[in-house]
């Protein structure tokens, strides 16, 4: 079966950093073996704390705006239609360092949610 969700009909829940709009969650039933966001990052804003997923791969693409992605301690440039592919455990956080939103798609699998965040606090996005 096939679903069609329109995100400015999700509720966004806002979180350091960014606002993020689940479309496809395990609760919804649609998705099999997926979830899916939907984040907004304002200019200068930074994705916090850094985190990792311990048992789901993390596919990013950025479809409108600039930035820098942190990577396991490394710092990427990252534009419009770069894909990002965090694996499983890989500690990561975004940075929109450009004069715009920044407007990131976030699927993962196996399905994940807030809860499956392990969250890094000592780790800080490099100046």
């Amino acid at each position: 079966m096939s679903y069609i969700v329109n995100e400015n009909e999700v509720e966004a829940k806002e979180l350091p950093g960014r606002s993020l709009r689940w479309l496809y969650t395990p609760e919804m039933k649609q998705a099999i073996g997926l979830t899916f966001n939907v984040v907004v990052i304002k200019p200068g804003n930074t994705v916090k704390p850094a985190h990792s997923h311990k048992n789901n791969e993390e596919l990013v693409y950025i479809v409108s705006g600039s930035g820098k992605a942190f990577i396991d301690g490394k710092v990427y440039d990252i534009s419009a239609g770069s894909a990002i592919l965090f694996s499983p455990g890989s500690i990561h956080m975004l940075r929109n360092s450009g004069d715009g939103d920044m407007k990131v798609a976030c699927f993962f699998t196996p399905p994940a949610t807030l809860k499956d965040y392990t969250f890094h606090d000592d780790i800080e996005f490099p100046e």
